[in-house]
């Protein structure tokens, strides 16, 4: 009997753990700051032929710099301005804002891409890479009538 209640008397160390269980973990140090806000604008219908205006807003909300590539990715092949690629350094206080023009000739989906690259030169201070995922995109479709 004695042994019995040696068993069901808890000890310090499983009081904190049973506190901590009911407690659940404490979510206030967790980083939630988001890597990249993309925003992309364009025309939802065009005529055949006609040119049309694509604008990518990029932002982030860490507080080191990033040199990031931006670029488009068709459902359909596109020669000419639809291939450009922009380098730039994005900030926390700095947003950036990308324009491409060209001319669409069929109904596709359009893919705005980011990557987050490791190059010198770009950002005016020290640029970060920050770990987990390198690639971000958004999609919009553009029909033609």
């Amino acid at each position: 009997m004695h042994l019995l209640q040696l068993l069901f008397r808890a000890g310090p160390g499983v009081l904190l753990l049973v506190l901590c269980l009911q407690l659940g973990t404490n979510k206030a140090q967790e980083d939630n700051r988001t890597v990249i806000k993309m925003n992309l604008q364009m025309p939802q219908v065009a005529k055949e032929n006609e040119e049309v205006t694509l604008k990518l807003t990029t932002g982030t909300e860490l507080r080191e710099c990033m040199v990031i590539k931006t670029f488009l990715r068709g459902s359909h092949t596109m020669d000419g301005p639809f291939n450009y690629n922009y380098t730039a350094c994005l900030c926390e206080d700095y947003p950036r804002t990308f324009y491409w023009n060209f001319e669409v000739n069929r109904t596709m989906a359009i893919a705005a891409m980011v990557h987050i690259i490791e190059k010198e030169g770009i950002c005016p201070n020290k640029a970060v890479v920050p770990n987990g995922q390198k690639y971000f995109y958004t999609i919009q479709g553009i029909q033609i009538i």
